[in-house]
């Protein structure tokens, strides 16, 4: 029998790429975890911007009835699994009882059309991102990726989540590790 990895909950937490991660829809991804259990995990890239297209596109796309003029936002790349879907990572000042997951008491994540709806009325919340598709696998698959040294964990931060800029979030996710990203090694190894 297949020994499984023994990872603790990793729901709310920052999955960080290692420089060798064989994927490339993962090189120097950060991830936010939004679910994590037994059956598999799912999360959202945060630091992938998707090309050309942004929310007030995405608005005007679904032709969404509007009463304010959308800020040009960016929109993420948010995974592989399913590109056309719409989710959206926000803080619990806007909650949709039937459709928010709830991830921790900070954040939820909803991905019903409402949402949009309502932050294009400024009845959506605060702070928001918005990403297409998501990050998932299997039941045991993200523990022996970690283990394999394709992953690092660490505490999410809400800063590094919301900040625009995402061409800095994979350093800074690694330096709530206290991790340099010159002298992270491409060579992995077990004790």
């Amino acid at each position: 029998m297949k020994e499984k990895p023994n990872v603790t909950n990793l729901n709310g937490k920052f999955l960080i790429a290692m420089p060798n991660m064989g994927d490339s829809r993962f090189k120097h991804a950060v991830i936010y975890i939004c679910s994590h259990n037994e059956e598999g995990t799912m999360g959202l890239i945060i630091n992938k911007t998707a090309i050309n297209f942004n929310l007030s596109d995405l608005i005007k796309q679904l032709t969404l009835p509007t009463e304010i003029k959308p800020k040009t936002f960016p929109i993420n790349i948010g995974g592989p699994v399913e590109p056309y879907r719409g989710f959206i990572l926000h803080t619990l000042d806007y909650v949709n009882e039937e459709n928010t997951v709830k991830v921790d008491q900070i954040l939820g994540m909803t991905s019903t059309l409402d949402i949009l709806e309502d932050i294009a009325s400024s009845k959506g919340p605060e702070t928001f991102l918005v990403a297409l598709g998501y990050s998932g696998w299997g039941a045991g698959q993200l523990e022996l990726e970690i283990k394999n040294n394709g992953w690092l964990v660490s505490e999410a931060n809400l800063e590094i989540i919301f900040n625009n800029n995402n061409s800095t979030k994979w350093g800074e996710a690694l330096k709530i590790l206290g991790v340099d990203p010159i002298l992270l090694s491409t060579d992995g190894g077990n004790a």
